[in-house]
């Protein structure tokens, strides 16, 4: 009797966890687990605009080679978007127009981007390839992240507006 007091108390809270997680995800509720940006709840905001340099976005990147092999490299986590990884959370460092020089730091329009320094090798001396840059073409966007570990467009590219799934807005996170 008592085990099946246990189990029907575990077997409830489970029910009543997996609800409450969905009800957040259906609601824009995500967390991030990554240190690109600070750990914790955030928010997908729809966005009543067209997106902007210094927006901080949630967005799914495209099912290609280069996106499979940083999965596989451990850059990226699994997660819901059409390609099976889960939204980035980065912030647009250039849109549609603008010219990108990727060296040993970033460039855009000539201006310097801060905290853009492009490493050679990963945290596990895996050499790393960067984006050669270039002109962004329309509907897309360059993502930067100020976290010097961070694996975006300076590696991957502009990614299509296509995948922007709102601003991120920070409910209740902690600084790395």
């Amino acid at each position: 009797m008592r085990r099946r007091c246990i189990l029907l108390f575990l077997t409830g809270g489970a029910v009543v966890l997996t609800g409450l997680a969905a009800t957040a995800f259906r609601g824009g509720y995500r967390l991030n687990l990554t240190p690109s940006e600070p750990l914790g709840l955030w928010r997908i905001e729809e966005l009543q605009r067209p997106s902007a340099i210094g927006d901080l976005v949630f967005v799914c990147v495209p099912a290609t080679a280069a996106f499979r092999d940083a999965w596989r490299r451990g850059y990226l986590r699994r997660g819901l978007c059409p390609s099976g990884i889960a939204p980035l959370i980065k912030t647009v460092a250039a849109l549609p127009g603008q010219h990108v020089e990727i060296a040993d730091h970033v460039r855009i329009d000539g201006r310097s981007l801060p905290a853009s320094v492009v490493r050679k090798i990963d945290g596990e001396g895996r050499a790393l390839s960067p984006d050669p840059g270039g002109l962004l073409p329309p509907h897309h966007l360059f993502l930067h992240s100020p976290f010097a570990s961070s694996y975006d467009s300076r590696y991957f590219g502009a990614v299509p507006d296509s995948g922007l799934l709102g601003l991120a807005q920070p409910i209740l996170t902690f600084d790395r």
